[in-house]
């Protein structure tokens, strides 16, 4: 008897996708922030179809926002924020990119991306620094605990 070799049942919404970056920071301060770009890979042996949907629409530009990607390729997927208004500054948006098999219709796979609109990259990056500063400092410290019965002994190493 031969059997057969066949290709398992794709179960709707269980294959994983693969999107870089998984975040989008906009800086109001930084024209050169307002595009940006998606990039989602296909590592299986069949073409994917994909559609890219978005909570705020009216505030960005998906070029491209339906399309293919051939088996073990991937696309680039163009993001423009379109409102840079300080009244949208720490607003998070959020990007889905859900895919499917190219003949069929139900989605077999998302991934969400947000979003986020920043006042200025200057701003961030002094509070990141300050965020490094503070965990350098306290990197610092490491406590050893030993137990003997009866004793608790307790050791500050500093690196």
């Amino acid at each position: 008897m031969h059997q057969q070799k066949r290709q398992p049942e794709l179960v709707e919404g269980n294959l994983p996708v693969f999107v870089f970056p998984t975040e989008l920071i906009f800086y109001a301060d930084d024209q050169s922030t307002h595009k940006q770009v998606l990039t989602l890979y296909n590592p299986y042996e069949f073409a994917l179809k994909f559609k890219v949907l978005c909570t705020t629409p009216n505030k960005y530009v998906v070029v491209d926002a339906a399309g293919a990607v051939k088996p073990q390729c991937c696309v680039d997927i163009v993001v423009r924020h379109r409102d840079v208004r300080s009244c949208h500054y720490g607003v998070i948006d959020k990007f889905r990119l859900q895919v499917s098999e190219q003949s069929q219709r139900k989605a077999l796979g998302r991934k969400e991306v947000v979003a986020t609109l920043l006042p200025s990259a200057k701003e961030q990056q002094k509070e990141e620094e300050d965020k490094r500063i503070k965990e350098h400092l306290t990197e610092g410290l490491f406590f050893e605990q030993s137990f003997q019965p009866g004793l608790i002994t307790m050791a500050i190493l500093r690196t």
